[in-house]
């Protein structure tokens, strides 16, 4: 199982979190965002991918962040159509393409992005573009018809491992947790120790199953 960490700005704070090697670290350019990254991002070990998240942004601004934040990862949280991903797979980064998820998502949305993204992010459908602190219903994805890994994102808190640990004994694809405002002091600042603790029950409810 893989941890997403998002929403990072402080530099101390990065540094702390990276001890800890999580999969992936999350850096917002969506501008109107709490936790927007501003003008730079530091280096990272290299075996955390560092992801940057974009909103309906155009492509030629995504590459030139790409290139000179030295991206390895980037997560498209707006509208962006399967087109748009395909001129993006040229820059050569992984892609994450994020779904707002509700009780009437329809899964066959999925089916255009299918060659044209490396994994889906389901996300609570809400006022935001990502980033509203609430869990959708997860037994939703008891439909999910891919065999396409996915993020699981949206409100998760230091209390759900167990419930993860659930999702992935239906057999689905469950890739990486995706984790922000329920880890955090303020926003873009995280708690090192509950993110910490989470890790470790995580694994440790993995390995038990």
């Amino acid at each position: 199982m893989k941890i997403k960490v998002c929403g990072m700005r402080s530099p101390e704070n990065i540094a702390t979190l990276a001890a800890l090697e999580p999969d992936y670290m999350g850096f917002i350019f969506w501008e109107p965002s709490k936790r927007f990254v501003g003008e730079a991002t530091p280096i990272l070990p290299p075996s955390i991918k560092k992801t940057g998240v974009f909103v309906d942004a155009s492509v030629d601004y995504i590459t030139k962040q790409v290139a000179l934040h030295q991206l390895q990862a980037v997560q498209l949280h707006g509208k962006e159509s399967p087109e748009f991903c395909q001129k993006l797979q040229l820059s050569g980064v992984e892609i994450i393409k994020a779904f707002a998820v509700d009780a009437s998502f329809d899964f066959l949305a999925l089916d255009a992005y299918a060659s044209v993204c490396d994994y889906y992010l389901f996300d609570t459908k809400g006022p935001l573009p990502g980033g509203n602190g609430s869990r959708f219903d997860w037994s939703v994805l008891r439909d999910y018809p891919s065999a396409k890994p996915f993020f699981l994102s949206g409100g998760i808190g230091p209390g759900d491992a167990a419930a993860i640990t659930s999702i992935i004994s239906l057999n689905l694809p469950l890739y990486a947790v995706d984790i922000n405002s329920k880890f955090e002091s303020e926003p873009g600042l995280k708690n090192i120790e509950i993110i910490k603790q989470f890790k470790a029950t995580l694994t440790h409810e993995i390995s038990g199953r």
